[in-house]
């Protein structure tokens, strides 16, 4: 005879049959049959991104790199056999159209997750719509504002660096190294000013002596007003905070002008995209930040099978670094899924919360108070000669490896720990 179980391990033989018989009428049931076609249907990854717009090439290698973790998701089986989908959208780096494509892809395609974004307020106002509805969003663009406590919450993870990050490590490389006398150009939105901020933060410890900061608006075409009033001030450093066409303009013009004769120029953020788009000669000699380098494959072997991969599925071309955020921030989160062995939202974040990572640069982690991912930041510099190949443009002049110490606090943040 079998034996009764009770008092929480034993099971009565009636409450036995009355919970099998009950399992029957569930397994029958409409409830049953949607719960399970929800268990088995794709895992959505929304992926709003400037496709069109001035960061346009930088969005596409976004796009592509995404495409790539989804499909080593599904080449490995997925979770127990669901596969995952890449469901873009144009946000045309517009925040309305952001909030609206990024609704449509909760209301309208019922996705599981949100990875996209490359704007500071862009991203801000995807993490709006996300927070709202319960929705894990992983930024891939850089940003401040979204860790601080007033737009964080719980959903909001940042695979990114942030202007903090990006500005203190090529300050401190900078600085010592150029000079003190430091003029701004600055593009005159929220990127624009956290990078400046960044810049007059790591500045105090090297007593930096700010001659200005002229600002331009988003989509500057012509800069040859704004370069000879930079150069009269006579700085050893002249820091562009802008990016994208706005960048590849002003350089090519600050060239042309005779601006790197006498002064150095860096910049907080460096696009492996706008390099190539804009020529060797407009950012030769500039100095400048970024998340990730291709050329790093000597040093992780995660560098190298990213790289690798990304040469298998795109015809030989190599990741940029906005391309590999695209490729970090979906894979952490199909990552932790297979970790939680679930969709659901809450056990997917503690997964992201606990995970210890290595997936394309080295090791990184999402800080607790904040899920700002702590990583290192490169310094490169661009080059015009001695290339190996086409996407040799870039020099690593130093790495600041990750460390909690080179991010804003979370008190500063206003988070309690």
């Amino acid at each position: 005879m079998t034996k009764k179980v009770t008092e929480g391990g034993a099971v009565s033989r009636r409450r036995l049959l009355t919970t099998a018989s009950a399992g029957a009428v569930l397994a029958a049931s409409p409830f049953r049959i949607n719960l399970l076609q929800a268990e088995e249907a794709t895992i959505k990854i929304g992926f709003p991104v400037p496709l069109t717009g001035p960061y346009g090439a930088e969005a596409q290698d976004q796009v592509r790199a995404g495409q790539l973790a989804v499909a080593q998701f599904n080449d490995a089986g997925g979770l127990n056999g669901r596969k995952a989908e890449l469901v873009v959208r144009d946000d045309k780096l517009n925040p309305g159209e952001a909030a609206t494509r990024t609704l449509e892809l909760v209301e309208k395609e019922k996705v599981n997750f949100v990875v996209g974004s490359l704007s500071a307020a862009v991203q801000l106002a995807i993490n709006n719509v996300t927070k709202e509805r319960g929705i894990i969003f992983n930024s891939i663009s850089q940003s401040d504002a979204i860790n601080e406590a007033a737009d964080f919450s719980k959903y909001t993870f940042h695979e990114a660096l942030n202007p903090h990050m990006t500005s203190g490590a090529v300050g401190r490389y900078a600085f010592p190294k150029f000079g003190k006398k430091v003029a701004f150009l600055t593009a005159d939105y929220a990127y624009g000013h956290e990078m400046v901020r960044g810049f007059l933060e790591v500045g105090k410890e090297f007593n930096i002596e700010n001659l200005g900061d002229i600002r331009h608006p988003l989509g500057t075409t012509d800069f040859s007003i704004l370069l000879p009033r930079l150069q009269a001030l006579k700085p050893d450093i002249l820091c562009i905070s802008n990016f994208g066409r706005d960048q590849q303009i002003v350089l090519k013009q600050a060239t042309d002008f005779g601006v790197k004769k006498s002064i150095q120029i860096i910049a907080p953020l460096l696009s492996h995209a706008s390099r190539v788009a804009a020529g060797a000669q407009a950012f030769d000699g500039v100095v400048g930040g970024c998340s990730f380098y291709w050329g790093i494959e000597d040093k992780f072997a995660s560098t190298k099978a990213f790289n690798d991969a990304f040469r298998k599925m795109y015809d030989g071309k190599l990741p940029t670094d906005y391309g590999a955020l695209g490729y970090g921030g979906v894979r952490t989160v199909l990552e932790a899924v297979k970790i939680a062995g679930t969709v659901e939202t809450d056990k997917v974040i503690t997964a992201l919360e606990a995970l210890k990572y290595d997936y394309y640069k080295g090791p990184q982690y999402y800080r607790k108070c904040d899920h700002q991912s702590v990583q290192s930041v490169l310094v490169i510099k661009s080059k015009s000669k001695d290339m190996k190949n086409e996407s040799d443009v870039f020099e690593v002049l130093s790495t600041e490896e990750p460390s909690e110490k080179n991010l804003r606090s979370c008190e500063a943040l206003g988070h309690k720990s």
